[in-house]
């Protein structure tokens, strides 16, 4: 009983994580271990994430967990007040652990990350060879014939689109972290320390926290903005959650994953601080909003059955991964702008436009002629714009989830330290 006690306790703390570490138990207890374990599974959403935990014959052992394991994460900002908002996939995370259960290895992948889409037959997706990674979510929620998303749905086309880039064959647990409950285990925790590492200006948020207007600007939006100053800063939820989503930084979503994991290494340090461990009323409301921040899917494991299984795992031995990158685009044809001169390209087809002047050679003037036609030449050259397309991954990168596939990161860890987010 003492064994189970300290793991517990141990796991409680663990889950104020919100998903991050995502085997998710609570157990600081206010009466007894089983009574409080209850309490917060019984606040978790359960949901089929990956379509296939119907019609299970028998359910699995708690020792049937064994590694190594792979843990998808998905990020969403949900519209409350639209009942037929459809979700894409705000941050997708993958959590490592090899088969000692006692080290864990955290990334992200860019939500812009230009990945083949498998077709999906749930909601009528007939696939796309070319598509950012978030839009995978987006189009396995639509349910045909019913205008309301379903969220699970979609998360098990994210998984399916995650899998087919990684290689990695099967998640063996995964959740859905709606970033508006996310808030509130923060402001439980009574807030975070973060050292912000480069000035941001918030897209979203003006400085008191209400939503910024809609607008023309190049960002979508106008108005005063939130500004996030480097240094030491000790953030509220909403501005912890508004700095890490942003992505129009130095370093674009590069950035973003880094900040990501800032907050997640914030949010492990205050969970693990005296302040919250010796407070039980606090750690009871930081477990219920964690609890109610995610919807989870450990493959028919219950949430008791992971926290036992990864009792050896701690906030030191849970490494977070850098993956570099870059965009990916073309230039096309930009419809949308006249020439300077403002010809019209009209006129310049098939190059008999020099016949018209062909009454006039007794004028001497066929070198002004053909001046004449190297100019529209020249104006007839279409506009150019670049299009950005998405993010592709750098080699190292992908060698890096070619060793999660394959199951030997600790390897490639040690040969490339320099992945490690410091």
């Amino acid at each position: 009983m003492a064994k189970r006690w300290r793991t517990a306790a141990r796991w409680a703390r663990w889950s104020v994580l919100g998903g991050t570490a995502l085997m998710l138990l609570s157990g600081a207890s206010l009466v007894t271990v089983d009574r409080v374990i209850a309490r917060y599974e019984g606040a978790i959403h359960k949901e089929d994430l990956f379509g296939d935990e119907s019609g299970r014959q028998a359910p699995p052992r708690p020792e049937d967990i064994r590694g190594p394991l792979n843990i998808l994460l998905a990020g969403i900002d949900p519209r409350h007040d639209d009942p037929f908002w459809i979700p894409r996939a705000d941050s997708i995370l993958v959590m490592h652990i090899p088969a000692g259960l006692d080290r864990g290895y955290l990334f992200s992948l860019p939500r812009d990350l230009l990945v083949a889409i498998p077709p999906f037959a749930k909601s009528g997706y007939g696939g796309n060879p070319a598509d950012k990674l978030a839009h995978a979510m987006y189009f396995g929620s639509m349910v045909p014939g019913d205008r309301r998303a379903n969220h699970a749905q979609g998360f098990e086309l994210l998984a399916a689109t995650v899998s087919q880039y990684t290689g990695i064959a099967r998640f063996d647990a995964g959740a859905i972290i709606d970033f508006s409950g996310f808030k509130d285990v923060i402001d439980a925790l009574g807030g975070i320390d973060m050292t912000v590492d480069e000035r941001v200006a918030s897209i979203h948020l003006e400085p008191d926290g209400d939503p910024r207007d809609r607008g023309p600007g190049s960002t979508g939006y106008v108005g005063e903005q939130m500004v996030y100053e480097p240094g030491l800063r000790h953030f509220k939820g909403w501005q912890a959650l508004d700095y890490a989503r942003q992505r129009y930084v130095t370093g674009g979503d590069y950035a973003r994953q880094r900040h990501q994991q800032q907050l997640v290494r914030a949010m492990i340090s205050k969970a693990f601080s005296d302040d919250v461990l010796t407070d039980p009323v606090q750690m009871d409301t930081v477990l219920r909003a964690a609890g109610q921040s995610l919807t989870f899917s450990g493959r028919g494991h219950s949430v008791i059955d992971w926290a036992f299984a990864l009792q050896d795992l701690r906030p030191g031995t849970v490494h977070m991964m850098k993956l570099s990158g870059g965009g990916v685009g073309r230039y096309v044809v930009d419809k949308g702008k006249d020439d300077d001169e403002g010809d019209d390209g009209g006129g310049d087809d098939g190059g008999d436009d020099g016949d018209d002047g062909g009454g006039d050679d007794d004028d001497g003037d066929d070198g002004d002629d053909g001046d004449k036609k190297d100019d529209k030449k020249k104006k007839s050259k279409p506009k150019m714009k670049y299009q950005y397309l998405g993010e592709q991954l750098d080699g190292y990168a992908r060698q890096f989830l070619a060793s999660v596939a394959a199951g030997s990161v600790e390897n490639f860890v040690a040969f490339h330290p320099e992945m490690l987010s410091k």
